[in-house]
Formats: structure tokens, C-alpha cells, sequence
């Protein structure tokens, strides 16, 4: 009864563990509204991917993911040519899993304004991110500090500045 015991205890810590790890590698994006969108780990592999090359506290650095734009479209997020008037004043607060947060405007990340592409990064040189950075990390070259660049980002929420 004991080993039958243990062994049902490890098959439940498994699937415990492996659903942490599926969950884990989601993004809730919070529209202004309050409505929320989960993007899954499987809606970023499927996304095309782009590679930047950055300087990470003085090193060179090369970072490969999913342009933020295309991250909030996927959550319904409109942008380009929606993006006008009193949404000019909206905000992305981005928050991480130790509560550390960072905001970007949003046409930061609309390529119809910038010349730069902000990313959801979930590889480094390739591999995927170790835990201390990821599974998911906002990547924004240009910024000569990264003190922008969250990891283990868990929410991208909108914000109207009033």
C-alpha cells in the first residue's frame, strides 16, 4: 500500500510540475477595458520570429521572439491605423512574476510609428531563456539601460492615461 502510495504521489507532483511549466509560459494581455486574453506558449512558437542584436549590460547580445505587435493583435489589440486620437495617450504596463513592472507607450511598439521592434523574447543566442530571465522577457533595442527589459513577464496590460 506504501509503494502504491508513493508512486500515485509522484504521478501527481509530475503532472503538477509539468502544468506550472504550460502555465508559466502564457501572457495575460489586459486590454484598457479590463477584458483579458491569455496568449499561449504555443501562440508564440507559432508566431513569426524575429532576432535582435543588443547590448545586455555591456555585452553583445542576440535575443530571438515574437514582435510585441503582433503579441497584442493576437489579443485583439488595434493598432496601425486605429491607433489615433485619445488612444494616443494609451500605455503598456508590463508586470513580471516578482512584481517588477515598466511601461511603454503604446505606438513604442506600432510599427506604423516606430522604426524599432519591442519584443517578447523567449530564446537567447538561440537557446531557450534560463530561469532567471524567462520563459518570456521584453527585449527593447535602442534603450540605452535595460531597466525596460522585464523577464519572467506574466501580464501586458493596457492602460488609457487620462
Amino acid at each position: 500500500m506504501s509503494q502504491l502510495r508513493n508512486w500515485f504521489l509522484c504521478i501527481t507532483c509530475y503532472f503538477f510540475l509539468f502544468g506550472l511549466a504550460l502555465w508559466a509560459q502564457t501572457v495575460q494581455v489586459i486590454d484598457a477595458a479590463g477584458h483579458s486574453t491569455t496568449v499561449t506558449a504555443a501562440q508564440i512558437a507559432g508566431a513569426p520570429h524575429v532576432t535582435v542584436e543588443v547590448r545586455d549590460h555591456d555585452t553583445p547580445a542576440q535575443f530571438q521572439g515574437v514582435a510585441l505587435s503582433t503579441v497584442l493583435s493576437t489579443a485583439g489589440i488595434q493598432l496601425n491605423d486605429k491607433l489615433r486620437g485619445s488612444r494616443m495617450t494609451d500605455v503598456r504596463l508590463v508586470e513580471a512574476t516578482d512584481g517588477y513592472k515598466a511601461v511603454f507607450a503604446l505606438a513604442e511598439v506600432d510599427p506604423a510609428f516606430a522604426t524599432r521592434e519591442i519584443i517578447l523574447a523567449d530564446k537567447r543566442a538561440g537557446k531557450a531563456l534560463d530561469v532567471k530571465e524567462g520563459p518570456l522577457r521584453i527585449v527593447a533595442p535602442g534603450d540605452k539601460r535595460a531597466a525596460r527589459w522585464v523577464r519572467q513577464v506574466t501580464t501586458l496590460r493596457i492602460v488609457a492615461v487620462k
